[in-house]
């Protein structure tokens, strides 16, 4: 059995038992009700687990268990490596931030090609938990995750001041324009916007935010895009 197969399963040993820990919890009369929905989100955790694998970097192979949830789509191998290709394997000093992180896939594939600093934003709390196990397990300390609004957390965001923003939204939902409003003023003036939506978006749909198209990818039901700011995606 391989190092990243036995990493794999000792994390998702770990995972099992942090949901078996949140179902079993004692209820406590006095919580708030947000607490009580807290709770009840991270005791509904999914009892079978899926995967995805890490394709490159210094965890290259490592699988990694993921919760089965409603409407979660990882963002597939091909469309992953496809990405990182177009970014290039090194991301040395680089800092990112996965609005949508939901599995983890796309940010922590960005730490395990060296990048500085990782932002994971996910409002699940039963996602969160587990992306904090995993970023234990793997003892990522460049990744920091935090449960919250995504759209929130890229306007709290200084200006032009990340390198990579990776925007996976729901596909049902209505997040993509103010998502990549708030985006485009984060993202740094030579960095890049990955936006994964169910259809192609063009220049002149992106034109109001100031973005433009700089790579584009259609896989099966996924349209992949890198995205730049109008001044250089025309470099």
């Amino acid at each position: 059995m391989s190092r990243s197969t036995l990493r794999g399963s000792a994390i998702t040993a770990e995972i099992r038992k942090a949901q078996a820990a949140a179902a079993a919890a004692p209820v406590d009369p006095k919580a708030s009700k947000k607490s009580a929905k807290d709770k009840a989100a991270a005791a509904a955790a999914p009892k079978g687990v899926g995967e995805i694998r890490i394709i490159g970097g210094q965890w290259k192979r490592t699988r990694l268990p993921v919760a089965q949830r409603p409407g979660l789509r990882p963002t597939p191998d091909r469309v992953r490596e496809t990405l990182f290709n177009w970014l290039g394997q090194d991301l040395s000093g680089w800092r990112c931030l996965d609005a949508f992180a939901g599995t983890g896939a796309l940010g922590l594939e960005a730490a395990s090609r060296g990048a500085a600093s990782v932002q994971l934003v996910e409002s699940d709390a039963a996602l969160v938990a587990q992306l904090q196990v995993l970023q234990a397990k793997l003892q990522a300390s460049a990744v920091r995750v935090q449960r919250g609004d995504g759209v929130a957390a890229l306007k709290q965001a200084t200006p032009a001041s990340v390198d990579l923003v990776l925007l996976d939204p729901p596909f049902d939902g209505d997040l993509f324009a103010p998502a990549l409003q708030a985006a485009a003023k984060a993202v740094a003036a030579q960095g890049f916007i990955y936006l994964e939506a169910p259809r192609a978006w063009t220049d002149d749909e992106l034109a109001a935010s100031g973005l433009a198209v700089y790579r584009h990818l259609k896989a099966g039901a996924v349209h992949a895009h890198l995205l730049r700011p109008v001044a250089a995606a025309t470099e």
